[in-house]
């Protein structure tokens, strides 16, 4: 199997090495893995793409990548210049310092390079390590992620769903805020929304009198309806979450109809 990884926490983060881990355990003996991550964090840049200006790629060693761009511009650089012409069996984003469940998932680059890989019609799977009190120590940052990250996408591979529509289905998964043997097991997961948990901004000036803004999110451990992925990570269990590109309201278009044609 040709796997191509990306992330976008930046070539030099340490999720991006257990993502190689797993990356290399699925390839097998006989499989290539391949590496094109950004250059610098991206984090927060969701679905970006540098449409407009040119990003620079660098080979830092076999199969092994940094771009300029974003976790979607890091797909596109592999998929049209570093493989273009054998194209990967399977797209991996992550391993994320820190959950994107909930509404993070709306701004994480390591979703929007998964993204970028179901549009251009390839499986997809981003994968990101919740952050809690429990794991937060550095050996142990991303124990669950790398015990479990694994069998999970094997499980998905071997029983996900895997269409051929046009937004087709990438998968979302969370692993919790524990360590790998504390793991209660997989759940299949909505995607949740914490109430009164924004972004906002924090002014500062800076010694020459101008004014900065810090985005400042909210806090991460705020609980989502029982049954979504936020409650089910600070539950212990890894949560896996069917996604689709299409943002239509499809629950609304009956009644729109109604009241506009």
């Amino acid at each position: 199997m040709r796997i191509l990884i990306t992330n976008d926490d930046g070539i030099n983060a340490p999720g991006l090495k257990v993502l190689e881990a797993i990356a290399q355990e699925i390839a097998g003996p006989g499989g290539e893995v391949w590496t094109v991550a950004p250059a610098f964090e991206q984090s927060g840049v969701a679905h970006k793409i540098s449409y407009t200006h040119p990003m620079m790629i660098a080979e830092l060693g076999p199969r092994r990548f940094a771009a300029e761009g974003s976790p979607a511009d890091c797909v596109l650089a592999g998929l049209y210049d570093v493989m273009p012409d054998a194209r990967p069996d399977l797209v991996l984003s992550g391993v994320n310092r820190g959950n994107n469940a909930g509404e993070n998932a709306l701004y994480s680059g390591t979703i929007g390079g998964a993204m970028e890989a179901a549009l251009q019609g390839l499986p997809a799977i981003a994968l990101s390590q919740y952050m809690g009190p429990q794991n937060y120590r550095e050996n142990f940052q991303f124990d669950a992620a790398a015990a479990h990250g694994a069998a999970t996408v094997r499980n998905l591979l071997n029983n996900g769903l895997w269409d051929g529509e046009d937004y087709r289905i990438f998968y979302n998964v969370n692993f919790p805020p524990i360590t790998g043997d504390k793991v209660m097991g997989l759940r299949v997961s909505p995607q949740g929304y914490r109430q009164d948990c924004f972004f906002g901004v924090e002014p500062h000036m800076s010694p020459s009198g101008r004014k900065f803004l810090w985005i400042k999110g909210g806090p991460q451990h705020h609980p989502t309806t029982p049954g979504t992925d936020v409650s089910d990570c600070l539950e212990g269990y890894i949560s896996v979450t069917p996604m689709r590109a299409d943002l239509t309201a499809h629950d609304t278009i009956a009644w729109l109809k109604d009241q506009l044609e």
